[in-house]
C-alpha cells in the first residue's frame, strides 16, 4: 500500500517556528476579551494568541488582501463593474475539537485592519434540517453527519455571498433547544470577509451515489482545519458533557434538561457512548478524511494548545 502521506504539499512549522513568523501587530486583545469568545472547558492565553493566532490572522490578512486587489484589477480589465464580494474563510474540524473558539478568535483578530473592519462569522449548524424532519426521517442519531445538512441551502447561501447579493439570510441554530430556530435569522450584508464554520464544510463524498456538481468548500478562499489526537478529544467531548450538565443542562428549555441529574460516573457513561457511536463514526467516516484538503491544519495537543501548524505549499 501506497503511503500517501508523503504526497501531501505541506510545510510543517513547530510552535516555536511558527510563533517566530509574527510582526507583532498592536492588538488589544485582553483577558476578558477571550473568556468571551473561548468554548466551554477550554482556555485560551494571550500567550497562545501571540505565538498561534497572530501569525495565522496575519497570513489571512495577506491573503485576504490580495484577494481584494485581484479582484478589483480583474473587473477593470473586463471593464466591469466592481462588485463587493468577501473573502471565504472555511473552517473544519471535529465535535469538540475547538473549531468554533478559534474561529471566533480569527474573526476578532481580522476585524482589527482597517482594510477589512467587517468581519461575519456564520457556522453551518443553522443549515443542519430541523429536528421535526429528522425525526420523520429516523436521523435524529445521525446528526451532524452529511445527510442531516440542507446541503443545497449552504451551497446557495455561499453562492449569494460570492455572487454580491446585498443581503443574505442565515438560518440561526440554539444549541441549548438542539434545533433551528424558525423563527430568527443571521443577516449578511457584503462584509469584507465571511469565515464558515462546521464539521462538514471540506466533504466532497457522494450523494444518492452522484457525485455533485459543486461543493461547499468551491467557495473558500482559503480553508483550515483543527485537529488533535482522537483520545484528546473525546476526553474534551466527555468533559464538555460534565460541565454542561451542570450549566445549561439545568435550564427547564434545554433539549439535554433530562439528564441534569446524572451523577459524574454516569455522565462519563453516557457521553462516552455518545462519542463512541456517533461523534467517533462521523469523525473517522466523514471529517478526518477531509484534512489534507485544508489550505492550513492547526494540531493541538491534549491542554488544547496548538503544538504544530502545517501550511499547503504555494
Amino acid at each position: 500500500m501506497i503511503d500517501t502521506q508523503n504526497f501531501f504539499p505541506y510545510t510543517t512549522f513547530s510552535r516555536k517556528e511558527w510563533a517566530s513568523l509574527k510582526e507583532f501587530p498592536s492588538f488589544s486583545i485582553t483577558d476578558k476579551d477571550l473568556k468571551d469568545i473561548q468554548g466551554v472547558n477550554e482556555q485560551i492565553s494571550l500567550s497562545e494568541v501571540a505565538e498561534v493566532y497572530v501569525p495565522l490572522a496575519q497570513l489571512l490578512h495577506m491573503h485576504a488582501s490580495a484577494f481584494q486587489q485581484l479582484h478589483q484589477k480583474t473587473h477593470l480589465f473586463f471593464n466591469k463593474k466592481t462588485e463587493k464580494i468577501p473573502f471565504v474563510i472555511g473552517i473544519a474540524g471535529s465535535v469538540s475539537v475547538g473549531k468554533s473558539t478559534t474561529a471566533r478568535l480569527i474573526q476578532m483578530l481580522l476585524s482589527h485592519w482597517p482594510a477589512h473592519p467587517s468581519v461575519d462569522l456564520v457556522t453551518t449548524d443553522g443549515f443542519l434540517y430541523p429536528n421535526a424532519f429528522l425525526e420523520e426521517r429516523g436521523l435524529m442519531k445521525r446528526k451532524g453527519f452529511p445527510e442531516s445538512y440542507d446541503i443545497h441551502k449552504l451551497i446557495q447561501f455561499l453562492a449569494d455571498i460570492k455572487a454580491g447579493v446585498p443581503e443574505v439570510e442565515v438560518p440561526v441554530y440554539s444549541h441549548l433547544t438542539y434545533d433551528v430556530l424558525s423563527n430568527q435569522v443571521q443577516r449578511i450584508n457584503q462584509p469584507d470577509i465571511v469565515i464558515v464554520e462546521g464539521i462538514n464544510v471540506l466533504q466532497v463524498g457522494k450523494k444518492d451515489g452522484l457525485i455533485p456538481d459543486v461543493f461547499v468548500s468551491d467557495f473558500f478562499d482559503f480553508s483550515i482545519y483543527v485537529d488533535a489526537q482522537e483520545e484528546d478529544i473525546m476526553n474534551w467531548y466527555i468533559e464538555r458533557f460534565k460541565v454542561l450538565r451542570n450549566t445549561a443542562f439545568q435550564q427547564p428549555q434545554s433539549y439535554f434538561h433530562q439528564f441534569r441529574h446524572l451523577s459524574d460516573d454516569e455522565a462519563y457513561a453516557f457521553a462516552k457512548d455518545i462519542w463512541t457511536t456517533i461523534n467517533k463514526v462521523n469523525l473517522e467516516k466523514n471529517i478526518r478524511p477531509t484534512r489534507h484538503r485544508a489550505d492550513l491544519i492547526l494540531h493541538k495537543g491534549k491542554h488544547h494548545q496548538v503544538d504544530e501548524v502545517k501550511l499547503r505549499k504555494i
